[in-house]
């Protein structure tokens, strides 16, 4: 059954956050703050935290230089995920995916469904891993990134989550690279 076994130690991991707005600071980011708090209140280390414009080439850029960061195990991303103009962080983050995790958006969905119904169609919300690290791409509402944090990143990046979880096949992301 799911829950977490207390035998098992915690594992703190490197989490960034980027907030991907043309509007946003520091000071009014909302969404990255609550990111951040729920990052420290599950005993994780907020390796880094910063905002970039609606703009394709540096949002990849940003998030790719992240993933090759020792210290960075997780990036996550807030807002773009919509179909306006300028909402483009799909479109960046997914060309560097090893991997696609379908199943991130499928639960996302699932979760926000049941808090504001069909409007959950209008988020592109996105997950993979990229150089041994995870990404997950979310709306950037504190409510969107509340419900995916609650409702599975914490469980998800938490070693002691069972019956499985994204920490114990960390050591293992890469072994595609590893050569006879």
């Amino acid at each position: 059954m799911a829950g977490i076994d207390e035998t098992k130690p915690f594992v703190p991991l490197g989490i960034a956050v980027l907030t991907v707005s043309d509007t946003r600071t520091l000071a009014d980011d909302r969404s990255g703050d609550m990111l951040a708090a729920r990052i420290a209140d599950a005993g994780h280390r907020l390796a880094a935290r910063a905002i970039v414009p609606d703009d394709k080439e540096k949002i990849a850029a940003q998030v790719k230089a992240w993933t090759l960061a020792d210290a960075i195990d997780v990036v996550i991303t807030t807002g773009g995920t919509g179909f306006t103009g300028r909402d483009v962080t799909p479109e960046a983050v997914e060309p560097l995916f090893e991997k696609r995790m379908d199943g991130f958006s499928a639960v996302f969905h699932r979760i926000s469904y049941e808090k504001i119904g069909t409007s959950t169609i209008q988020s592109r919300a996105t997950g993979g891993v990229a150089n041994s690290t995870f990404i997950f791409v979310l709306p950037g509402s504190p409510g969107a990134c509340r419900d995916a944090w609650d409702g599975i990143l914490k469980q998800q990046l938490d070693y002691r989550h069972m019956p499985c979880n994204f920490v114990e096949i960390m050591p293992r992301l890469d072994e595609h690279l590893k050569r006879g």
